[in-house]
């Protein structure tokens, strides 16, 4: 693993530019393999705490970012969006999905 520092956080790809629109000039550098790997899965905890913290308006939003990481942690894999969703909708047809929201409590 490459080694890096931890200060900094991934952002989106346009955030530098958007930075410097706004007046300032962003210090950034481009992340190894490793270190982009290992940022996405924290990036994915940010943004699913915000998810779980974010009230009924702005959670589709945040749920948006959610998902914009979880494609990105797939491509890392080699596997992309079509091939994303053929694997979900294989789970999905032989273990079922969530819309008839069952619970489960345990055995007899």
């Amino acid at each position: 693993m490459e080694p890096y520092s931890r200060h900094g956080k991934l952002v989106r790809d346009r955030i530098p530019q958007i930075i410097r629109e706004a007046g300032a000039e962003p210090v950034t550098y481009t992340a190894g393999r490793e270190e982009h790997r290992s940022r996405l899965r924290d990036k994915l905890g940010e943004e699913v705490a915000e998810f779980l913290g974010a009230d009924k308006d702005s959670a589709p939003e945040e749920l948006a970012d959610v998902l914009e990481v979880v494609r990105a942690l797939a491509a890392d894999l080699g596997v992309g969006a079509d091939q994303m969703e053929k694997i979900r909708e294989t789970k999905a047809s032989e273990r079922g999905g969530f819309a008839d929201r069952i619970v489960w409590t345990g055995n007899r």
